[in-house]
């Protein structure tokens, strides 16, 4: 019935009553996401209804009323199949502004028409194949591009940036054409990172260095919103960025990387949102070149190395010879280097794993991240070495028991999962340089067992990779035990079944073996 009267005004009525009728049908279907069939044919021709009067100069509000009805229909696949024209969809580039010939974004009553004909085109190039392939003939990328260009300083038009890169992602999520075109011949690289740059206000200090205000306000929804869809449209255009060959690229990256390290450091207007924000700036930085993640730590200013010198001036003259990580004013140091972006990464772990589930898809990005970074940069290595295994004091619980992120990790090693479980192993063999001796100390041969076989590392010995030769001491309180420990203990079934140390299950067997010749 909805429709049927909704059908009829748009055949027949005014202006006034079209926008009257339609925006009743929104409201009341606001929330619709699933059709009646029944209704299908006449929803079609609404659509065809609603796309003849968008032809027409009809006021701004009764389009806003047009497109909010056609988006919620588009969410219908069958609708779309007929309404997908060239025609209909060059209506709604018209609206949205992503006419090359639309020089500027100026009349501010427009806007919501242009948002609501980007949340169309959002839902119909993502719902029909049709519309799709039009995107490719109209060039749709580029003139999201353009558009972006014109709006990407202007934060009183966030919508509209955020529905553009929302229909960016979803074309380059589409097609991978799209992504090569975004990435080189539309320089999306840089484009996208400059979206990123003013959602975050960003002030550099130096070439990959930005101000961080830690008392400063969280980013406001809209902001942060508008950041999560440039995050997500990068990742697309960088998917196959793992091998850099141009200066110029790697600069581009090491600018993006540098970004991504500030976004790590700001939040969101909630905690769920700043979990958003953060997750998409992790996949964002497993596409960067190993070689360019350089930038996500860097020295201290001069007020920092002052601070740092401040605190080792306050420790006990016995602690100033460990390794220097202190927490001063919010800035987690390690070595004269700001540690923060990885201290952030670490903790974002560390929620994930006690999240207990969807451990694929949310542990292994970040799990994978910091191990790569682990084993191309040295200060990064020794810092989460000295924080998820840091000298062995407890000697006494099973290296899988307890609260530490160490024995978090080590559970993993175990994990049903094969993915998440090689990518635990693989990051604590990493952190004690790929020695084997090394990491059964802080995981047990047990736990360890599954990546040395894959290695072939059982007998012992090293992984391939190099790493520096720094010291590795063990505590009074290992050494005191290492005499005790039995970490390889060859077991074997006794004639009952249960199992006992090899060499008494081989005795008890020769004993039945004699018996039984006796016998003979």
């Amino acid at each position: 019935m909805d429709e049927e009267r909704a059908l009829y005004i748009v055949r027949a009525g005014e202006a006034g009553a079209i926008e009257r009728v339609l925006r009743d049908y929104s409201d009341k279907h606001r929330a619709t996401f699933k059709f009646e069939s029944t209704d299908e044919d006449k929803r079609k021709k609404l659509c065809e209804g609603i796309f003849k009067i968008l032809l027409k100069d009809i006021p701004t509000t009764c389009q806003v009323s047009c497109l909010e009805v056609l988006r919620i229909l588009s969410r219908d696949k069958k609708v779309l199949v007929p309404v997908t024209t060239k025609e209909n969809m060059q209506i709604l580039l018209r609206l949205a502004k992503l006419n090359e010939s639309d020089d500027s974004l100026e009349k501010v009553s427009e806007f919501p028409v242009i948002v609501e004909s980007l949340k169309c085109l959002c839902n119909i190039v993502f719902n029909s194949q049709m519309a799709q392939q039009l995107s490719l003939e109209l060039n749709l990328a580029a003139k999201l591009c353009n558009l972006l260009r014109k709006c990407k300083d202007r934060k009183f038009i966030n919508d509209i940036k955020c529905f553009d890169l929302r229909l960016l992602f979803v074309l380059s999520l589409l097609h991978t054409d799209i992504r090569s075109q975004l990435r080189y011949e539309l320089q999306g690289l840089p484009l996208l990172t400059q979206i990123l740059e003013s959602a975050f206000s960003i002030k550099w200090t130096d070439e990959y260095e930005s101000a961080i205000d830690h008392n400063g306000p969280p980013l406001s929804p809209q902001e942060t919103d508008c950041a999560i869809e440039a995050l997500k449209a990068l990742f697309n255009v960088t998917v196959d960025s793992w091998k850099v060959h141009k200066e110029s690229e790697s600069h581009q990256f090491r600018v993006m990387a540098a970004v991504l390290r500030h976004c790590l450091l700001i939040v969101g207007p909630t905690e769920d949102k700043t979990e958003e924000l953060h997750s998409n700036a992790v996949n964002l930085l497993s596409n960067v070149p190993v070689s360019c993640l350089d930038v996500l730590i860097c020295p201290l200013t001069h007020e920092e190395t002052a601070q740092e010198a401040t605190t080792l001036d306050e420790l006990p003259s016995d602690k100033t010879a460990e390794k220097e990580t202190v927490l001063k004013s919010n800035t987690m140091v390690y070595n004269g280097m700001n540690m923060e972006a990885i201290h952030v990464l670490l903790n974002f772990m560390e929620k994930r794993i006690d999240k207990g589930s969807s451990y694929r898809e949310g542990l292994t990005p970040v799990l994978s991240l910091l191990t790569e970074c682990s084993r191309a940069h040295r200060n990064i290595r020794k810092f989460l070495k000295d924080q998820v295994l840091p000298p062995l004091r407890d000697v006494t619980n099973r290296p899988e028991v307890g609260s530490t992120v160490r024995n978090k990790l080590v559970r993993l090693m175990t994990h049903v999962d094969l993915g998440v479980k090689q990518i635990a192993a693989e990051f604590l063999f990493v952190l004690c340089k790929e020695r084997v001796d090394s990491l059964l100390k802080y995981t047990g041969y047990g736990n360890a067992a599954g990546l040395l076989a894959a290695r072939g590392l059982l007998a012992g010995g090293r992984g391939d990779n190099w790493y520096s030769e720094d010291e590795d001491t063990d505590t009074e309180e290992y050494k005191n035990a290492k005499p005790k420990e039995e970490l390889l203990k060859p077991m074997g079934l006794k004639p009952d079944g249960t199992i006992t140390p090899l060499e008494e299950a081989l005795s008890q067997y020769s004993v039945i073996e004699e018996t039984s010749s006796d016998t003979d």
